[in-house]
């Protein structure tokens, strides 16, 4: 991964074989990132992401494996409780043109993904809802 900073704007590049969530991570934990939008593009091999059930309060995940381009990945970082905490979601297409996705649980990178990343400045923190069973925004 290599990434520059420009103002309250990132540009990474997430490199073969590396995980997505991680990097965004460390990224988010090396600029003390506390709030921004995350969009991103490229190719992975393996990912896994969730549905959640509303009425079971309960994420479902599908796991892939193969050549899939990432259509769309969105997102935020924030905080929960104060620290670290990301939300992001991965639609990613195969070679049929069939795409995928939902709540981003993994993703191995298997060419590259060039990411984009919003600073915000500011802070927005979140909290579990029981009701909802959710990590909602709190402000």
């Amino acid at each position: 991964m290599d990434y520059r900073r420009f103002d309250n704007k990132i540009v990474a590049r997430i490199d073969k074989g590396e995980e997505i969530l991680e990097k965004v991570r460390e990224i988010a934990l090396k600029e003390n990132i506390k709030l921004a939008n995350i969009n991103a593009l490229g190719a992975v091999g393996n990912f896994i992401v969730g549905v959640f059930k509303t009425s079971e309060k309960k994420y479902y995940s599908n796991e892939f494996t193969g050549d899939f381009e990432i259509v769309s990945l969105t997102g935020s970082i924030n905080t929960m409780n104060g620290e670290f905490y990301s939300h992001l979601h991965m639609s990613a297409g195969d070679s049929q043109g069939k795409v995928f996705g939902g709540h981003l649980n993994k993703a191995v990178v298997s060419a590259t993904c060039e990411m984009f990343i919003d600073v915000i400045d500011g802070n927005v923190d979140r909290y579990a809802d029981k009701e909802i069973g959710l990590n909602l925004f709190k402000f």
